[in-house]
């Protein structure tokens, strides 16, 4: 079994005074694919670079205290890979990708932290621009190679994906525009949503995000935003999705699936 978590940790170094180091120690995951790293080398070197047991592979934002992703692994990867060689994300810390290559089997784990247009008009149309050079990099990657993308799209999919999605139809996260997006994914890769391929009717129960307004985190009024993505052969091998929600190390929940292999 191989046990894949993905975490938005809004500052490592936040969760880690959170508790974040004991529960991973206590869950066992293979690997974690973590978004906000919001840390510079410095601050991760001998300190946070290795997680119970996990050696660290990061991207770290050219900004002090923004964005950043990383992958934790207790498998040595054949490669690991920072950024997708777009020049305005890429100084944003928004994508690893670890490779793990052997004669029989190309495989890559990927986290990548798509951006936030809620804070108003000028990031909406930067991730609208993050959207349309993301996805021929992934097509082909998917193309290419087995995968396993994970992380937090800041982009809810359907209805059943978040409490009131009526209000949120003109809200980003929920624009039809960033919705199409991940319908167009769907249908022309090879990419499956693997949570909803396990739960494909899960609401309320499904949720990975609550904003920090409204006490909507005690009112469960959430968003499913954290994914994985993967390609058929990896996807078919799910066994189980837990979604931790009592775990606070940020305002997102650990999402962990178990899969039927081993590097």
């Amino acid at each position: 079994m191989f046990r894949l978590t993905t975490l938005n940790l809004n500052g490592i170094r936040s969760a880690t005074q959170k508790g974040l180091e004991p529960w991973l120690a206590a869950n066992s995951p293979d690997c974690i694919c973590a978004q906000e790293v919001k840390a510079q080398r410095e601050d991760v070197q001998d300190r946070l670079d290795v997680l119970a047991g996990m050696q660290g592979y990061f991207h770290f934002a050219q900004k002090k205290g923004y964005s950043g992703a990383a992958v934790f692994t207790r498998h040595e990867p054949s490669d690991a890979i920072a950024g997708f060689g777009s020049p305005e994300f890429d100084d944003e810390g928004r994508f690893v990708e670890l490779r793990f290559d052997t004669p029989a089997r190309r495989l890559s784990i990927v986290s990548v932290y798509f951006p936030s247009g809620s804070s108003g008009e000028e990031r909406q149309q930067a991730k609208f621009r993050f959207l349309e050079v993301f996805y021929p990099h992934l097509a082909r990657l998917q193309a290419e190679r087995e995968l396993i993308v994970c992380g937090d799209l800041n982009i809810a999919h359907h209805a059943i994906d978040l409490k009131n999605w009526k209000s949120n139809q003109k809200n980003s996260g929920f624009l039809p525009a960033e919705r199409a997006w991940l319908t167009h994914l769907f249908a022309s890769t090879r990419l499956r949503d693997v949570y909803r391929q396990l739960h494909p009717a899960a609401t309320d129960e499904a949720y990975t995000w609550w904003s920090n307004r409204g006490q909507a985190y005690a009112k469960n009024v959430g968003w499913r935003i954290d994914y994985h993505l993967a390609t058929p052969a990896l996807a078919q091998t799910a066994l189980r999705a837990e979604i931790f929600k009592t775990q606070r190390f940020s305002d997102h929940a650990p999402l962990s699936i178990d899969y039927d292999f081993v590097l």
